[in-house]
């Protein structure tokens, strides 16, 4: 037993490295110059807007189906039941300690798609997983299901991500370098009609989201909520849901205006992809025409359904590359404050919590929580008789916070001491990411136990 545990945990220390290093790749090659920001940023539109939904369209299509269809179902309540969580720890870790309001988004969205993937197919080969297989199944049919298990955490993820981050903002709502230093006179712009294209709105915690603030001026539509009443900041944009001409929308209330904008947020590109990716696998016919064989009835599969397979692949290792390229990016603009003289410390204390919730609660409280409903319930009683199921559940909500923070900083009304300190925590949490390893071989344990 000493021994596999070893071999387990060697095995795991190796794939988080793995993944550790293509960060690295990404610092290396903005160190290079062969990369920047304004590359990065680029790259992270096209793998939010076209990459990622390949990807989630091709794996939940070839592996949904309607008896597979409750696995979706109950990773879907388990997404909203982590955010849900993570997001009271934030709040609570704001309110009660004094934490910066910031602290909510760290705890709140961990990395839920290029980390995992990546890490679940470095696993793949260190050989660890093959005691979770099913019967006579290959090993790369589980590993492509536990692919589809953490797309759909992570559809979960994104869609809370555009809909209610300062608004929690992604990376594709980000404003235009070029847009920002045009100079356009206030009354002469017009609103945006797509996210990537218009301001994005500056929100903090305090503007949060519950309820919509009141006030209104005659360019601005309100795009957050206030978390605390007292202490209520207006937020204003100049972008409109695209469907809805100007005119029309200028007539519209403030909580109308929100409202609708909130839903258009939440429709986004990766949600699409999910949805018709669903669609398609539990429709019989639009199955075998997409993803059986040619001869066997799939008229899509050698060359419409091949070509989103190589476009969603493309998605797994680029936003990595794009974290190496933040992170350095992040650390060059520190160590220039700090040689002007405006070093900025790291808040240790906020720092440590985040590391402790993402490395060490949040693992713990999942493979707990998961080993004990798999014990009571049995093998096939509310989680199901897949141990893969088991072990990805165990690993979704954990992990390093999303880099999408820097964005939701950048945007926001927060000062560029807040942008270095969260660069500086996003950097140790991503070198000190191959302590996933423990949670790796606690999860895989876990489950084999459970069997």
């Amino acid at each position: 037993m000493p021994s596999s545990l070893v071999t387990s945990f060697v095995a795991a220390l190796q794939a988080s490295l793995s993944v550790l290093l293509v960060i690295s790749y990404g610092g290396i090659a903005a160190r290079l110059g062969l990369l920047d920001g304004k590359n990065g940023k680029a790259i992270s539109k096209i793998c939010v807007k076209m990459f990622l939904p390949a990807l989630l369209l091709v794996k939940l299509g070839s592996e949904m189906h309607p008896g597979s269809a409750h696995r979706y179902l109950i990773i879907l309540i388990w997404a909203f039941i982590c955010h849900i969580i993570s997001f009271l720890i934030g709040i609570g870790a704001h309110a009660v300690f004094k934490m910066p309001d910031w602290i909510t988004c760290a705890i709140m969205f961990n990395n839920t798609t290029s980390y995992p993937l990546l890490l679940i197919q470095s696993l793949d080969e260190t050989g660890i997983l093959t005691v979770l297989k099913v019967q006579d199944e290959s090993t790369k049919d589980m590993i492509e299901r536990a692919k589809s298990y953490f797309l759909v955490f992570s559809t979960v993820s994104s869609c809370l991500t555009f809909a209610v981050g300062p608004r929690l903002i992604d990376t594709e709502h980000a404003p235009d370098t070029d847009d920002e230093d045009k100079g356009i006179p206030e009354s002469q712009e017009e609103p945006d009609n797509d996210l990537e294209n218009g301001e994005a709105s500056t929100s903090n915690e305090r503007t949060g989201l519950l309820i919509p603030t009141p006030k209104r001026d005659r360019h601005a539509s309100v795009t957050s909520i206030t978390f605390f009443p007292s202490k209520p900041k207006f937020t204003t944009t100049r972008r409109r849901p695209m469907y809805i001409p100007l005119p029309s929308w200028s007539s519209l209330g403030l909580r109308t205006q929100w409202w609708l904008l909130f839903f258009y947020d939440f429709l986004n590109a990766p949600l699409i992809g999910a949805v018709i990716g669903a669609i398609i696998g539990l429709a019989s016919p639009l199955h075998r025409a997409f993803f059986n064989d040619t001869y066997d009835g799939g008229v899509f599969s050698a060359w419409l359904t091949e070509s989103w397979k190589n476009v969603g692949q493309l998605f797994v290792p680029l936003p990595l590359i794009v974290a190496g390229i933040s992170l350095y990016t992040s650390y060059q603009e520190s160590k220039k404050s700090e040689s002007e003289g405006q070093a900025t410390r790291i808040p240790w204390l906020t720092t440590s919590f985040i590391l402790l919730v993402r490395f060490i609660i949040w693992p713990a409280m999942s493979i707990s929580v998961i080993y004990a409903i798999v014990k009571k319930e049995g093998r096939g009683g509310l989680l199901g008789s897949d141990p893969m199921l088991w072990f990805t559940m165990m690993l979704m909500p954990t992990g390093p916070p999303a880099m999408k923070l820097i964005t939701m900083v950048q945007i926001s009304d927060a000062g560029p001491d807040d942008e270095r300190r969260i660069a500086k925590i996003l950097t140790i949490s991503y070198m000190v990411s191959p302590v996933l390893a423990f949670t790796v071989v606690g999860a895989l344990k876990a489950s084999q136990a459970a069997i």
